[in-house]
């Protein structure tokens, strides 16, 4: 129930969450029970950065595999004719092995670069998981973050506030209680 929307609410609770933001970010330690009840879930968060970088990796090798082997079958291909004209103004044995070399080089350099249509869809559909499906989690972890980092916050100025609480000040039990009806969730 968010019955108190005031401004000076609005501004506490932004304190608060900011508060929070700079504890994680300058490393400070938070609560130890805050910690433990999210070690589940930082887990995962691991884990997704894990398949996040994972798919990069597996994307920028692709890629340059891709590239790397058009420049060799193009050297081999290269080669390969070399050897075969080179072969074919020869008119001794050697000669011959060397057009047979040359065709067989060739041959290979073809066979080569057959790879690379197979490779290029498995580059475009590495890309395609990762543009969609990391992406996509990506947006919701981060979404999550601020959820969490909004909700660590509440709970800070939720325990100063107990803190302060005199039990027969009935007013600051109010008080208490409008921060906490705030952030319940």
């Amino acid at each position: 129930m968010r019955s108190d929307q005031s401004t000076t609410h609005k501004l506490k609770n932004a304190y608060w969450t900011t508060k929070q933001v700079v504890i994680k970010k300058l490393g400070r330690k938070e609560d130890e029970h805050l910690v433990a009840s999210d070690c589940e879930l930082d887990s995962k968060l691991e884990l997704f950065k894990i398949v996040q970088k994972t798919c990069l990796d597996l994307s920028l090798t692709t890629e340059r595999y891709e590239e790397v082997i058009c420049l060799l079958s193009q050297s081999e291909n290269e080669l390969g004719r070399f050897l075969k004209y080179r072969g074919n103004e020869d008119k001794t044995q050697a000669g011959k092995i060397m057009a047979a070399v040359g065709k067989s080089l060739i041959y290979s350099s073809q066979q080569r670069l057959a790879l690379r249509a197979p490779l290029s869809r498995l580059h475009n559909e590495i890309e395609t998981f990762r543009n969609r499906a990391v992406a996509d989690s990506n947006v919701t972890i981060q979404r999550m973050e601020s959820s969490r980092t909004d909700y660590r916050g509440a709970l800070l100025w939720m325990k100063n506030v107990s803190e302060e609480l005199d039990p027969d000040a009935l007013k600051q039990l109010d008080r208490f209680r409008r921060v906490q009806a705030q952030h319940y969730y």
